[in-house]
Protein backbone atom coordinates (compact mmCIF):
# COMPACT_ATOMS: atom_id res chain seq x y z
CA UNK A 1 0.00 0.00 0.00
CA UNK A 2 1.09 3.69 -0.94
CA UNK A 3 0.15 6.70 0.55
CA UNK A 4 -1.03 8.92 -2.28
CA UNK A 5 -2.67 12.61 -3.18
CA UNK A 6 -3.04 14.47 -6.60
CA UNK A 7 -1.66 17.52 -6.68
CA UNK A 8 -0.59 20.74 -8.47
CA UNK A 9 3.15 22.35 -8.12
CA UNK A 10 3.41 25.78 -7.22
CA UNK A 11 5.65 28.45 -8.87
CA UNK A 12 9.36 29.20 -7.42
CA UNK A 13 8.98 32.73 -7.78
CA UNK A 14 5.52 31.54 -5.43
CA UNK A 15 7.59 29.89 -2.85
CA UNK A 16 9.90 32.01 -2.70
CA UNK A 17 7.51 34.83 -1.97
CA UNK A 18 6.11 32.61 0.60
CA UNK A 19 9.40 31.60 2.00
CA UNK A 20 9.97 35.12 2.55
CA UNK A 21 6.73 35.55 4.50
CA UNK A 22 7.58 32.78 6.59
CA UNK A 23 10.93 34.30 7.36
CA UNK A 24 9.06 37.17 8.62
CA UNK A 25 6.26 34.87 11.04
CA UNK A 26 8.38 32.67 12.43
CA UNK A 27 9.33 34.69 15.50
CA UNK A 28 5.62 36.18 15.88
CA UNK A 29 4.39 32.43 15.22
CA UNK A 30 6.76 30.19 17.25
CA UNK A 31 4.30 27.46 17.64
CA UNK A 32 4.07 26.95 14.38
CA UNK A 33 6.00 23.76 12.44
CA UNK A 34 6.30 25.39 9.09
CA UNK A 35 6.11 22.87 6.11
CA UNK A 36 9.66 22.88 3.96
CA UNK A 37 9.26 25.14 1.04
CA UNK A 38 10.12 22.03 -1.10
CA UNK A 39 6.64 20.07 -0.04
CA UNK A 40 4.20 23.01 -0.82
CA UNK A 41 1.80 22.22 -3.53
CA UNK A 42 -2.11 22.25 -3.66
CA UNK A 43 -3.76 19.36 -2.95
CA UNK A 44 -6.62 18.85 -5.50
CA UNK A 45 -8.05 15.30 -4.30
CA UNK A 46 -6.76 13.01 -1.52
CA UNK A 47 -6.54 9.51 -2.46
CA UNK A 48 -5.28 7.79 0.71
CA UNK A 49 -3.55 4.67 0.80
CA UNK A 50 -3.74 2.57 -2.78
CA UNK A 51 -2.30 -0.58 -4.09
CA UNK A 52 0.97 -0.11 -5.80
CA UNK A 53 -1.14 -1.79 -9.17
CA UNK A 54 -3.84 1.02 -9.10
CA UNK A 55 -1.36 3.63 -10.03
CA UNK A 56 -1.33 2.96 -14.16
CA UNK A 57 -5.35 2.78 -13.83
CA UNK A 58 -5.08 6.08 -11.97
CA UNK A 59 -3.03 7.95 -14.17
CA UNK A 60 -4.66 6.58 -16.94
CA UNK A 61 -7.77 7.87 -15.84
CA UNK A 62 -6.39 11.01 -15.20
CA UNK A 63 -5.17 11.17 -18.67
CA UNK A 64 -8.44 10.81 -20.00
CA UNK A 65 -10.27 13.22 -18.10
CA UNK A 66 -7.80 16.41 -18.44
CA UNK A 67 -6.84 16.14 -21.90
CA UNK A 68 -9.14 18.65 -23.02
CA UNK A 69 -8.64 20.54 -19.73
CA UNK A 70 -6.46 23.66 -20.55
CA UNK A 71 -3.51 25.51 -18.61
CA UNK A 72 -5.04 27.79 -16.59
CA UNK A 73 -3.56 30.33 -13.87
CA UNK A 74 -3.40 30.60 -10.22
CA UNK A 75 -2.59 32.78 -8.03
CA UNK A 76 -1.43 32.61 -3.82
CA UNK A 77 -2.89 35.14 -1.85
CA UNK A 78 -3.26 35.78 1.92
CA UNK A 79 -3.10 33.61 4.70
CA UNK A 80 -5.60 32.18 6.95
CA UNK A 81 -6.58 29.51 9.44
CA UNK A 82 -8.37 26.26 9.36
CA UNK A 83 -11.06 25.83 11.45
CA UNK A 84 -10.51 28.99 12.97
CA UNK A 85 -8.91 31.08 14.92
CA UNK A 86 -8.89 30.17 18.33
CA UNK A 87 -8.16 26.78 17.69
CA UNK A 88 -6.25 27.29 14.55
CA UNK A 89 -4.34 23.83 13.76
CA UNK A 90 -3.55 24.89 9.85
CA UNK A 91 -1.77 27.81 8.78
CA UNK A 92 -2.29 28.58 4.83
CA UNK A 93 -2.22 30.76 1.42
CA UNK A 94 -5.30 31.13 0.05
CA UNK A 95 -5.30 30.07 -3.64
CA UNK A 96 -7.46 31.73 -6.62
CA UNK A 97 -8.17 30.79 -10.21
CA UNK A 98 -11.63 30.33 -12.05
CA UNK A 99 -10.97 27.00 -13.55
CA UNK A 100 -9.84 24.94 -9.80
CA UNK A 101 -13.60 23.90 -8.90
CA UNK A 102 -13.68 22.67 -12.37
CA UNK A 103 -10.29 21.20 -12.08
CA UNK A 104 -11.53 19.44 -8.78
CA UNK A 105 -14.37 18.21 -10.45
CA UNK A 106 -12.95 16.66 -13.25
CA UNK A 107 -10.47 14.83 -11.28
CA UNK A 108 -13.18 13.79 -8.87
CA UNK A 109 -15.71 11.90 -11.58
CA UNK A 110 -12.80 10.68 -13.58
CA UNK A 111 -11.84 8.34 -10.13
CA UNK A 112 -15.41 7.55 -9.45
CA UNK A 113 -15.21 4.51 -11.86
CA UNK A 114 -12.18 3.15 -9.90
CA UNK A 115 -13.75 3.49 -6.43
CA UNK A 116 -12.78 6.42 -4.98
CA UNK A 117 -15.66 9.10 -3.10
CA UNK A 118 -16.02 11.98 -4.47
CA UNK A 119 -15.63 14.75 -2.21
CA UNK A 120 -18.57 15.70 0.14
CA UNK A 121 -16.95 19.44 1.05
CA UNK A 122 -16.78 22.20 -1.69
CA UNK A 123 -13.03 22.66 -2.84
CA UNK A 124 -10.73 25.02 -1.23
CA UNK A 125 -8.25 25.73 -2.33
CA UNK A 126 -4.99 26.31 -0.26
CA UNK A 127 -1.61 25.65 0.42
CA UNK A 128 -0.58 24.77 3.89
CA UNK A 129 2.54 26.55 4.84
CA UNK A 130 2.44 25.68 8.53
CA UNK A 131 0.55 23.68 11.45
CA UNK A 132 0.34 23.58 15.55
CA UNK A 133 0.95 21.04 17.34
CA UNK A 134 -2.24 19.77 18.58
CA UNK A 135 -0.98 20.81 22.26
CA UNK A 136 0.02 24.30 21.48
CA UNK A 137 -2.71 27.17 21.17
CA UNK A 138 -1.93 29.61 18.79
CA UNK A 139 -0.98 33.10 19.89
CA UNK A 140 -3.57 35.80 21.56
CA UNK A 141 -2.13 38.02 18.07
CA UNK A 142 -3.44 35.90 15.29
CA UNK A 143 -6.22 37.84 14.75
CA UNK A 144 -3.76 40.87 14.06
CA UNK A 145 -1.40 38.80 12.39
CA UNK A 146 -3.63 37.41 10.02
CA UNK A 147 -5.43 40.55 8.99
CA UNK A 148 -1.78 42.00 8.17
CA UNK A 149 -1.37 39.44 5.51
CA UNK A 150 -4.57 39.49 4.14
CA UNK A 151 -4.02 40.85 0.79
CA UNK A 152 -0.36 39.74 0.36
CA UNK A 153 0.03 38.59 -2.96
CA UNK A 154 2.47 35.82 -3.16
CA UNK A 155 2.09 35.43 -7.32
CA UNK A 156 1.21 33.78 -9.79
CA UNK A 157 1.47 29.89 -11.14
CA UNK A 158 0.49 28.73 -14.71
CA UNK A 159 -0.66 25.32 -14.52
CA UNK A 160 0.43 22.96 -16.98
CA UNK A 161 -0.19 19.37 -15.26
CA UNK A 162 -1.39 17.37 -12.82
CA UNK A 163 0.67 14.94 -10.67
CA UNK A 164 -0.29 11.63 -8.78
CA UNK A 165 2.50 11.68 -5.82
CA UNK A 166 3.19 9.29 -3.19
CA UNK A 167 3.41 10.45 0.28
CA UNK A 168 5.92 8.83 2.38
CA UNK A 169 5.82 9.75 5.94
CA UNK A 170 9.09 10.47 8.05
CA UNK A 171 9.83 11.44 11.97
CA UNK A 172 11.13 14.38 9.97
CA UNK A 173 8.28 15.09 7.42
CA UNK A 174 6.48 13.87 4.42
CA UNK A 175 8.84 12.80 1.24
CA UNK A 176 6.68 13.67 -1.73
CA UNK A 177 7.65 11.86 -5.43
CA UNK A 178 5.88 11.93 -7.99
CA UNK A 179 4.03 8.64 -9.51
CA UNK A 180 2.19 10.47 -12.69
CA UNK A 181 2.34 13.62 -14.81
CA UNK A 182 -0.94 14.04 -16.39
CA UNK A 183 -0.16 17.72 -18.79
CA UNK A 184 -2.70 19.71 -19.31
CA UNK A 185 -3.98 21.01 -22.97
CA UNK A 186 -1.58 23.46 -24.31
CA UNK A 187 -4.65 25.27 -25.62
CA UNK A 188 -4.04 29.01 -24.56
CA UNK A 189 -4.31 30.30 -20.85
CA UNK A 190 -7.56 31.72 -19.98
Amino acid sequence: MIRTFIAVEVAPTTIASITSAITELKPKLPAVRWVAPANFHLTVKFLGDIEANQVDAIGAALQLALAPFPRCTINAKGLGVFPGVRQAKNLWVGIFGDELARLAASIDRALLALGFFAEPRAFSPHLTIGRWRHIDRPAGNLKQELARWRDRDFGATIVDRVILFHSKLNPTGAVYSQLKVIKLNDQAIE
